[in-house]
Order: C-alpha cells, then sequence, then structure tokens
C-alpha cells in the first residue's frame, strides 16, 4: 500500500473516533497492511475501550516493537495488564514509561498528533497503584511522595488523594487516557490528498455564434480560412559603428575591461589593438575579446570588401591578455632582438626567447542540471577542479552536486565518485564534447520517519539529509546529524534551487 493509501485510511479511522463509531474506527485502521507504531497504539487504544484486552496487549506491543522509546505506549500497555490483573507486569511498564520520560516533568505529545501530555506523576501514581495493589504499602508510599515532587499543576490533586488512600491502606483510581484520544496526521499533509481545481468551470461571456451554450474551455468557432504565409523581410543588422563580425568560439571573461561572448554570437568590431585584442560591442555592452576569437561576415554582392590592410584571422595561436607593464614589456620585441645571425644558429648556448602562446583545443562540456548550459574547459580536469567549475557555473556552493556520465556500451548512468571514474568520463569524449548529468546530494524530508530497523535513519519534517548512495528505486542511503542508515525515498524530495542557495549561505 503506497503512503498516500495509508494516510488516507488513517484520516478515515479518526474521523470514525471522532464520531465515537469505535468499530468502524479499529476496522480502518487494521486494513493497513503495515501499520506504524503510532497505528498500532490506536488499535490498542480502541481494542481497550471495547474490553478486548487480549487484543489491546498484543496491540501495544507491537508498538513497542516498532518504537521502544514510544512511553505512552509503555503506559497503555500497563493499564491494560492491571485491567487483567496482572499486577507485576504492569508495574515493570508503568517503570519502563517512567525510565522513558528521562527525568523530565512531561512528554508532550501534540507534535506527534496526539493531543495528551503525559506526566511523570500520573506514571508514579500508577507505580505507587501497582505495589498497592499488591499490599506493598511501604514502596507505594515511597512512590507517592515521590510523585509530589513532579506535581506542577493544581489539576494533579489526584496525588494527594492517592496518599491519603495509602495512609488509610486503600486503594485508589487508576489513571488513563481520556476515550477517543489517539495518533492523527498532520492536517497539512491531509489537506494535500484533497484534489484541487485550480481551473474552476469555463464560462461563454462572448461568441460570435448566436445563443452558443457550450460550457468547455472555449465556445465553437466557425473555421475560418488559414491565411497566407508572407514571405519575411531578411533581417539587417543596424549599428552606428563598427563592422559585424561572428564569434567563433566561446570567451569567458577574466576581469571588467573583458567581455564575455558565446559562440555564433554576432558582434561590431569597434577597434583593434595591436596586442591583437579587439574592442567590440554586444547587446550595447562594450568590451575585450581576443581577435582570432572573430570571423568578419562575409560581405553581400554589391558592398564592398574589407580594406586590405586588415589580415585574416590567425585559427592557431591566441594573444596574450593585456595585463601589467611587466606582461607588456615581454611583448615589446626590437628589432635587435629579433635578428637572428648565422653564427647564434651555430650555438646553441644563445637561443632567442619568445613567448608563445598555442590556442588551447578545449572540450565543451554538456552539463544536464534544472537547465542544459555548455561549459568550455580544459580536457583532463580532475572530478573537484569541474565540480567548482559547474558549481560556478549554476551559482551554487561547491560540494551540493553528484556527477555522472553516460557509458557508450549500455547506455546507463555511471555516478563519479572517483578519480578514477573521472578518467573514465573523460574517455568517452567524442569531438572534443562529453554529456554530465547532475543532481543534487542533498533531500528535504515531507514526513517524519520513525527508525524501525537498526539499518534505518531517522528524521524529521523539514531536515536536511545528505545523499550518498541509491540503494535501489525504493529506498536511499543517507547521512544526517551525525548518523548513517537508510531510508524510504517517497519520504523525501529534490530541494529546488532556492532551498540549496539558502542551506548553503
Amino acid at each position: 500500500m503506497s503512503l498516500t493509501d495509508t494516510i488516507r485510511l488513517w484520516n478515515e479511522g479518526i474521523t470514525a473516533a471522532d464520531q465515537q463509531e469505535w468499530v468502524t474506527a479499529l476496522d480502518t485502521f487494521t486494513a493497513i497492511p503495515e501499520p506504524s507504531s503510532k497505528i498500532c497504539f490506536n488499535i490498542g487504544c480502541l481494542h481497550l475501550l471495547l474490553g478486548e484486552l487480549n487484543k489491546a496487549e498484543r496491540a501495544f506491543d507491537k508498538s513497542i516493537c516498532r518504537d521502544e522509546h514510544l512511553a505512552v505506549a509503555f503506559f497503555q500497555r500497563g493499564i491494560t495488564l492491571y485491567k487483567t490483573e496482572n499486577y507485576e507486569e504492569a508495574l515493570r511498564d508503568f517503570r519502563e514509561a517512567f525510565n522513558q520520560l528521562r527525568g523530565n516533568q512531561l512528554i508532550d505529545y501534540n507534535q506527534l498528533g496526539l493531543r495528551y501530555k503525559l506526566g511523570t506523576c500520573q506514571v508514579l501514581h500508577n507505580v505507587a497503584l501497582g505495589h498497592a495493589t499488591m499490599q506493598m504499602w511501604g514502596k507505594a508510599e515511597e512512590a507517592i511522595k515521590k510523585a509530589l515532587t513532579f506535581k506542577t499543576e493544581a489539576k494533579h490533586n489526584f496525588v494527594d488523594r492517592a496518599l491519603e488512600a495509602i495512609t488509610k491502606r486503600e486503594l485508589f483510581e487508576l489513571l488513563q487516557l481520556p476515550a477517543g484520544e489517539l495518533f492523527r496526521p498532520k492536517k497539512k499533509v491531509v489537506a494535500q490528498l484533497e484534489k484541487q481545481d485550480f481551473l474552476g468551470e469555463a464560462k461563454v461571456v462572448a461568441s460570435i455564434i448566436d445563443k452558443d451554450a457550450f460550457s468547455g474551455f472555449a465556445p465553437l468557432q466557425p473555421l475560418a480560412p488559414e491565411p497566407v504565409p508572407q514571405r519575411k523581410a531578411p533581417e539587417k543588422f543596424k549599428t552606428l559603428q563598427g563592422e559585424p563580425h561572428r564569434v567563433l568560439f566561446n570567451f569567458i571573461r577574466n576581469n571588467e575591461m573583458e567581455l564575455e561572448v558565446q559562440s555564433g554570437n554576432i558582434v561590431f568590431l569597434l577597434k583593434k589593438g595591436q596586442d591583437n585584442w579587439a574592442t567590440v560591442m554586444l547587446n550595447n555592452e562594450t568590451g575585450l575579446v581576443p581577435y582570432n576569437y572573430l570571423e568578419p561576415l562575409e560581405p553581400k554582392k554589391g558592398e564592398s570588401s574589407p580594406p586590405p590592410d586588415i589580415p585574416a584571422p590567425p585559427r592557431t595561436t591566441a594573444p596574450e591578455r593585456p595585463g601589467s607593464a611587466a606582461d607588456q614589456d615581454l611583448l615589446t620585441v626590437t628589432s635587435q632582438q629579433l635578428t637572428v645571425t648565422n653564427q647564434q644558429l651555430l650555438e646553441p648556448s644563445k637561443k632567442v626567447q619568445r613567448k608563445a602562446h598555442p590556442m588551447p583545443l578545449p572540450s565543451i562540456v554538456k552539463v544536464h542540471f534544472k537547465y542544459t548550459v555548455a561549459i568550455r574547459v580544459k580536457p583532463g580536469l580532475s572530478h573537484n577542479e569541474l565540480l567548482v567549475v559547474i558549481c560556478k557555473k549554476f551559482g551554487l556552493p561547491e560540494n551540493r552536486l553528484g556527477l555522472s556520465y553516460k557509458a557508450q556500451e549500455g547506455g546507463e548512468l555511471i555516478p563519479i565518485t572517483s578519480e578514477t571514474k573521472m578518467k573514465n568520463a573523460w574517455s568517452e569524449v567524442r569531438n572534443q564534447h562529453l554529456t554530465i548529468w547532475c543532481k543534487f546530494l542533498e533531500v528535504k524530508a515531507l514526513y517524519d520517519y520513525e527508525v524501525s530497523d537498526p539499518a534505518d535513519l531517522g528524521f524529521q519534517e523539514g531536515d536536511i539529509i545528505q545523499v550518498l548512495a541509491q540503494v535501489n528505486t525504493n529506498w536511499l542511503e543517507g547521512q544526517h546529524k551525525g548518523n548513517t542508515g537508510i531510508f524510504p525515498a517517497t519520504l523525501v524530495k529534490e530541494l529546488s534551487m532556492a532551498e540549496i542557495m539558502n542551506s548553503g549561505m
């Protein structure tokens, strides 16, 4: 049974219990195939209310097995055992309920869906009653005096009445949960089960058809002749200055003077410097771009050709970036330094130093995430280096994404978890292109999840969980608050971009 069906049956059982239809509520809860600790507690309370003590005891046993720290379940099972005159076992459960309170005045179960506060003085009251029933008046008096130290409200005067009864060697009343107090599902979770009509019902306001009573999403309309397609006039680039050039490669800016452009953009050349950097304009923004990254647009027939003094753009080397004065000195090469005599060529110790800048042959990494981007990177980057570049591109904190690649053989997605896997991914490069899939390594809990097995990972609604691996299609392995375990994938959702940014700040 799905989680949605479980919550729906849970809510139906609570509705029946609120109308005091105890048998209907019990049948509804028992129809759940794999009940949680809270559902088992509700079943036990209904059996206890109907006087079916043996069935109530078995239901509370299952509740405690699924959550061994549920003090109120020990308290209710102790009440059931007391009514079956099994006083020693009842006293043992009352003491265990006291231990699970861990020295607190009370436990408010309202946050877990039970509108009840279990107080320490109530538990000790029933402990004293167990001793008194077995005629151990000294221990009964000791327990009730201890209960007086935990008394915090005036309505706890039942402790005073119990002390007076013990003094007279008389038994007193057994404290129980009010009838019909059960664990309830969260209201906002139940509200999500109802289908909501966001569109509403359509209504005809105006129609060209006389007496049109159509009530669908659009009234019936007469067929109109299709318009004759007209040939669109070719677009012309308009600029007040500069010559149009096409960008050949993606260029990422490194300072405020440069301009970031993408392959295929049309820019307008304003000025070409002697250092092989060009000043261009794109979308009313001006900046520097390497001139060998540009290609002049071919002139149309009838238009003048480019001036002959403009050389063809080089394709094998990239210019040096304009920088400090020291860098400019390296670029200044005098005629004396460029004069190489036959004697210098014969002497290997005397070499002309010239700074070379070969154009890199980058790889284009296509990244599939919330949307798809293409990133130009140096081939052979390590896993951490590539992860930093991708996180910077999406504006996310580092180490929040998991990377995967698709093998050529088999076609399955392989997570990149080591440098060896990263090298395998680079071996899949074809025509200098590599495709990477990204996913968040963190998820957000939609509901509370109680640990029912040592291998499980417990969490509360709204907690952020670090995902370590996917066990199968239904279970994930994660880490939360120093604990590691598995949990159902249906109880969490992938974080949105805004939630990732907020949690990373």
